[in-house]
């Protein structure tokens, strides 16, 4: 199976830069698969897990905070918001927040900011969900 070179990037690192078979991307449209020699693509993504690896073996995992991602002369490269490999992810951590989200939107204050209470929420239970596959 050929390989191609894959990278996520986001403001303050390089989180992943390595050569690839497959890497499975959470599209706005739902997920999307990209295989070595695709064609060139540009595409928004949302909030989501980014699988990678060979096609037999280990695969691993992101949490995505959205972003873009470009293909391009075999080179994929994801622009992130924010992202963190599973092995990086604080569980601790990230069950804090969840239950700090959880209970800002239980408060239902007119103060609050309910959109991003949600997406702090839905942020929070992606980090323990790819953290639980590690």
């Amino acid at each position: 199976m050929s390989s191609f070179r894959f990278e996520v990037v986001t403001q303050e690192r390089t989180v992943v830069s390595t050569d690839v078979e497959y890497v499975v991307l959470p599209g706005l449209d739902g997920k999307f698969g990209i295989l070595a020699d695709h064609v060139p693509i540009m595409a928004a993504l949302q909030i989501g897990i980014v699988e990678f690896g060979p096609r037999k073996g280990r695969r691993r995992k992101i949490a995505l905070g959205g972003g873009f991602a470009e293909m391009h002369d075999n080179k994929l490269v994801v622009l992130a918001n924010t992202a963190e490999l599973a092995e990086e992810i604080d569980i601790l951590r990230a069950q804090r927040a969840k239950e700090r989200a959880e209970r800002r939107l239980a408060e239902k204050r007119d103060d609050l900011d309910f959109t991003r209470a949600q997406i702090a929420l839905q942020k929070a239970l992606l980090r323990l969900e790819v953290a639980d596959g590690e």
